[in-house]
């Protein structure tokens, strides 16, 4: 405390815990667990998120972090607890930036992963249409250079109904979306500030 006023809290990076909480978990998925292991996952996790996600809400803006528990109504899979923690920062005119850890690392990126109809449809004209297509085919390249891995939530078989199959960007036309996503593994700066320029970077 420093003149009457608590210190600010800056992030230092996840705790050095972090990765073997979600290794454990993995193997002891109950509540019973999770519940002696709570303050574990509030200090070396959810906490560090909490501070990375504010510092950089001016640039990114206001962040939405996940429950920690799954909806297992429809599953069959009834473990209560999901093996990452992730967040997501939704942007009004569509598409978001996307931040996870788990026991795999560090996984961050962005784009539109699942779009709407309307979203949809304007994605496969940008995509189709010369200019705007030869742009978006010549980003996800660089991304891919840069080793984010490109991806949506499905593909289509075949073409989009009113695409021709021999189009030249056809992959793209088949896509439900586009994202890049950046995989880091777990790595000794995940549990420094450096982890907080991965991110922003």
């Amino acid at each position: 405390m420093q003149g009457g006023t608590i210190a600010a809290m800056t992030f230092a990076g996840f705790g050095k815990g972090a990765i073997a909480f979600y290794e454990e978990l993995a193997t002891h998925n109950s509540r019973e667990w999770w519940l002696a292991n709570k303050p574990r996952y509030d200090a070396e996790i959810r906490g560090p998120l909490e501070q990375l996600l504010e510092e950089v809400a001016d640039e990114f803006g206001e962040a939405k972090v996940f429950r920690p528990n799954r909806d297992t109504r429809f599953s069959k899979d009834k473990t209560p607890y999901k093996t990452n923690v992730a967040a997501v920062i939704i942007h009004p005119e569509g598409g978001s930036v996307y931040l996870s850890l788990s026991a795999e690392g560090l996984h961050v990126g962005g784009g539109g992963y699942h779009l709407d109809r309307p979203q949809l449809a304007r994605y496969r004209e940008a995509v189709a249409e010369d200019r705007t297509g030869k742009q978006l085919e010549q980003i996800a390249a660089t991304l891919e250079t840069s080793k984010a891995d490109i991806s949506s939530h499905g593909e289509l078989k075949t073409a989009p109904r009113g695409y021709s199959a021999d189009h030249p960007r056809i992959g793209l036309l088949r896509r439900d979306g586009i994202i890049g996503i950046w995989a880091h593994a777990p790595a000794k700066w995940l549990h420094t500030a450096a982890a907080k320029k991965r991110v922003v970077d």
